[in-house]
């Protein structure tokens, strides 16, 4: 197989398309198309929560794939590798190969594409912008980061006060497992937080919450996005959110941060995050 051959549909249902993505080396990842109709809507891959070791219930659509097709996007959902027996760099590497087969396949390509991820699913989202900045081969319209794990030093007061209770340990040994090796956390790529080249990165639209444990990881991170040149926007969604956990399910219809993700998602898309 190679990376301009057709992805393989091999279930269709109300809840989207599972597809089969080949990477070129003989790999297959599986992923789940939500289609938009609009033929010149935007396709975004779409990298789950989970601290790195688990995924959303299978055919379930979550409430950040909801999000990004109600926005007007069509959406393609990466089941990449889990850590511990994949860690680092397996998930982002998967994610960069899909796009790229994504973007020359005629079937699902768009003028515009995406990168979009929650908690563990943002720390690859910003591994894989910058690994598209990096080898040139496709372009990224932005980049959309939902409380995204960034820095693996768990140090900051929003984290701090998670530790109350079992969030602060899940974090821990998410990261552990994930980038098992002090080289692998010190990798741009795995810890963007710690990154030193920041420019020349498509456009950022990053979430949080006043209730969010990678609150100020995020907001930090959006500050280094903007001393470094790139169009980046920051919200902060009403409280509750239940983050990060409310990224795994389907969030309630009238969950207060939806409206406002939701509407932040179609400036985005129709251009005018920035205006």
């Amino acid at each position: 197989m190679n990376n301009s051959s057709p992805s393989r549909v091999i279930d269709a249902s109300p809840s989207g398309v599972e597809l089969r993505i080949p990477d070129g080396a003989g790999i297959v990842h599986l992923a789940r198309w939500y289609p938009h109709p609009a033929t010149d809507a935007p396709l975004v891959l779409h990298l789950h929560a989970g601290g790195f070791v688990s995924a959303p219930a299978a055919g379930r659509m979550t409430a950040i794939e909801r999000l990004l097709v109600q926005a007007g996007a069509s959406v393609v959902s990466l089941q990449y590798p889990l850590a511990p027996a994949h860690p680092f760099p397996h998930a982002l590497c998967a994610a960069y190969t899909s796009m790229l087969h994504l973007y020359r396949e005629p079937t699902y390509a768009r003028k515009k594409t995406y990168v979009a991820g929650a908690e563990a699913g943002g720390n690859i989202a910003a591994g894989l912008a910058m690994m598209v900045r990096d080898r040139n081969e496709l372009p990224l319209a932005g980049q959309i980061l939902f409380s995204p794990m960034l820095n693996p030093l768990l140090a900051t007061d929003s984290q701090r006060r998670a530790k109350a209770g079992t969030a602060g340990c899940r974090f821990v040994e998410a990261w552990r497992r994930y980038a098992p090796r002090p080289s692998d956390a010190s990798h741009p790529y795995a810890a963007p937080a710690d990154a030193v080249r920041l420019d020349g990165l498509a456009q950022a639209l990053l979430f949080t919450s006043d209730d969010d444990p990678l609150r100020d990881e995020t907001r930090a991170y959006s500050q280094r996005l903007i001393a470094h040149g790139t169009h980046t926007q920051l919200l902060s969604l009403p409280s509750p959110t239940n983050f990060p956990a409310a990224y795994m399910h389907e969030a309630p219809a009238q969950a207060p941060w939806t409206a406002v993700a939701l509407d932040s998602l179609r400036r985005l898309f129709a251009g005018t995050a920035h205006s």
